[in-house]
């Protein structure tokens, strides 16, 4: 079940909000929101849901053994087999065909590769499970005696396909201490209803231009226009199907009394790589920081010990995308421009017009994509090959149409990715607007109401009318 469904939007979320608001307790609360989110999860994976509870039980009982030990040795011992526990699934399920295949390929070998499908989400629940179990042995949460507690805060369905990666240091006091109000309610469902329009009405449309020009059977015989159109719409549907799915994400949590931090802050605005992984996907670049980077010895060593725990880090994010070289060589590929910024370039862009760096921003990570987007070397190399072939080869009348059908398209959805709405509050008139429009209640709700109406409706009918509605995320 994903958030963007007709079965999700007119059944099963307003079944859940009714089935918390009949109750009165927390406590009570979280046992229909535990109930819903396992079966939001077995919708999908009716199997898999085993494997999560048994992982969660199994990391409760450890961490529980470990908050009792009497010494920091023993302690070590039991946060070592909660880790390896919780590592265990994702090792077996994520990367074992992947390792087998890549002893085979290099050693001639014909060692059996798995055939398990990859769970539903697993990437993110295990890094949450995780983070439950370090922030407890750090000493920054207390530990989790309700067994069914530590598994609402894993399965919790807003955050557990694909997520943002929530702390659980951010979130324990919100399983027992939240209230559910009106106000939070409303701002949940206009935030909900935001990143819907984002994920069916632009990044399934980018979605669609995609698999037109970046197919593999269709690579080779793209002029450089269409391969240009085709990486440009993939930069599209990834930024809205990702922060759309966070926003949605964000927008059930307030429904529910839960606040997730956000994960995205208009990433493509950014005038450096570094920049940029400040504002893209937030919640899994300050886990690899907080969680690998400093213990590794972050900044605190010299500079070839922080080139090599910045290789660590950004090859095991290139392996969490995808048990994949593609996703290798996507990791490895921002180390070097993290590295080469670390070194001098961030210097010289800071004294650089800003239009400089963003150029420079926007090439970085628009190749970055086609790595991400190609699962396979050759893939990789044909469609570079045409974005950059020569120039008597580089338009025909197939791309000038392709140009001439999605143009619009394309350059509002890069308008959209911009901060507009933030830079027009930020205007003096604007802000004495608002203030004005918000004090003449009940018209300003009455209006909020008809605009978000009229997002469901549009998007209710774009789902209708189309059986294509891809998350990317969800194979991670």
């Amino acid at each position: 079940m994903v958030f963007s469904s007709l079965i999700f939007l007119y059944a099963f979320l307003p079944l859940c909000i009714i089935a918390t608001r009949l109750v009165r307790t927390v406590k009570a609360q979280n046992v229909i929101l535990l109930l819903f989110s396992l079966f939001f999860y077995a919708w999908g994976e009716p199997v898999w849901v085993l494997l999560m509870i048994a992982t969660v039980f199994g990391v409760w009982l450890l961490v529980l053994a470990m908050e009792r030990s009497r010494s920091k040795a023993v302690a070590r011992i039991w946060l070592t087999l909660s880790i390896v526990l919780c590592l265990t699934a994702l090792a077996v399920f994520k990367y074992s065909g992947f390792f087998f295949a890549t002893i085979n390929d290099i050693v001639g070998t014909s060692l059996p590769e798995n055939t398990f499908s990859l769970p539903i989400g697993i990437s993110f629940y295990t890094f949450q499970t995780l983070t439950y179990i370090i922030d407890v042995y750090r000493g920054e949460a207390a530990v989790q005696k309700n067994f069914y507690k530590l598994m609402l805060y894993v399965s919790l369905f807003p955050q557990l396909i694909a997520g943002p990666i929530v702390r659980y240091s951010d979130i324990a006091e919100q399983i027992d201490g939240r209230r559910i109000s009106f106000e939070e309610t409303a701002q949940g469902i206009g935030r909900f209803l935001i990143g819907l329009a984002k994920k069916v009405l632009i990044a399934n449309h980018a979605a669609e231009i995609v698999a037109l020009t970046l197919e593999s059977t269709r690579l080779s015989s793209l002029d450089g226009l269409e391969a240009w159109i085709g990486i440009l719409s993939f930069t599209i549907q990834i930024y809205f199907d990702f922060s759309g799915y966070s926003d949605m994400a964000i927008g059930l949590g307030h429904m529910f009394g839960f606040r997730f931090k956000e994960n995205f802050n208009y990433p493509y605005v950014a005038r450096s790589v570094t920049d940029f992984w400040r504002r893209w996907h937030i919640s899994l670049s300050t886990f690899f920081r907080d969680y690998v980077y400093i213990p590794l010895g972050g900044n605190r060593l010299g500079l070839p010990r922080q080139i090599l725990n910045m290789f660590i880090v950004w090859s095991l994010t290139g392996l969490w995308h995808g048990a994949a070289w593609n996703f290798v060589l996507w990791g490895i590929y921002y180390f070097v421009l993290l590295t080469v910024e670390k070194l001098f370039l961030l210097r010289w862009l800071e004294k650089l017009p800003a239009i400089i760096g963003h150029i420079y921003t926007w090439m970085s990570f628009i190749l970055g994509w086609v790595f991400f987007k190609m699962e396979s070397m050759s893939g990789i190399a044909t469609l570079l090959q045409r974005m950059f072939q020569p120039r008597s080869d580089f338009v025909t009348n197939r791309g000038v149409v392709m140009l001439q059908n999605h143009l619009i398209f394309v350059v509002i959805a890069f308008i959209l990715a911009m901060p507009l709405l933030p830079w027009l509050r930020s205007k003096k008139p604007v802000k004495r607007l608002m203030v004005t429009v918000k004090s003449k209640e009940p018209l300003y709700g009455i209006s909020s109401s008809i605009v978000y109406m009229g997002i469901l409706f549009f998007c209710t009918m774009s789902l209708v009318a189309s059986g294509f509605n891809p998350f990317l995320y969800f194979r991670f």
